[in-house]
């Protein structure tokens, strides 16, 4: 394991990298979704979908609780195995984008978030274990992505 900052400073600039971390993420998405907005209104959508101006918020707001959260569990116990399920759990998130949107391989896409489910659940169990504001922090992503997950379903069944 990894020896965790004392300092303050290291503790903003980890801060960082963590912020910077789930910002690629993001980049990936936005590069990828292109004219999602559009695409997504052709898509035959369930019932219960969301309008298509509600992901940019809620994704912000979930990347701010995965970044803080990563960054916590770090400062406590360093790097170690949790943070080798964490930064998978973002290769995964990063690939959803391209595969839904840009490469419109729904079913593909629905692997990927089905794994992405997972990996955010056991994901938030752990960090519970090892400091349970972490845990709390990742459990509007688990729900987010568990709802993503239906209806990215719903969308294969659809269309």
């Amino acid at each position: 394991m990894t020896a965790v900052p004392t300092s303050p400073r290291s503790s903003v600039a980890g801060l960082l990298v963590f912020g910077a971390a789930v910002a690629a993420v993001a980049v990936v998405g936005a590069i990828a979704a292109g004219s999602a907005g559009a695409q997504y209104q052709q898509l035959r959508l369930p019932p219960w979908a969301p309008p298509s101006w509600l992901f940019g918020p809620v994704w912000t707001a979930l990347y701010v609780l995965i970044a803080v959260s990563g960054w916590l569990v770090w400062r406590r116990r360093g790097l170690g195995p949790a943070m080798v399920l964490y930064a998978a759990q973002l290769l995964l998130n990063a690939a959803w984008t391209p595969l839904f949107f840009a490469a419109r391989e729904y079913g593909l896409a629905l692997v990927d978030i089905v794994v992405l489910l997972v990996a955010v659940v056991v994901l938030t169990g752990w960090f519970f274990r090892l400091h349970r504001v972490a845990g709390a922090l990742l459990v509007p992503y688990a729900l987010w992505v568990g709802y993503a997950t239906a209806l990215n379903a719903a969308i294969v069944v659809l269309n």
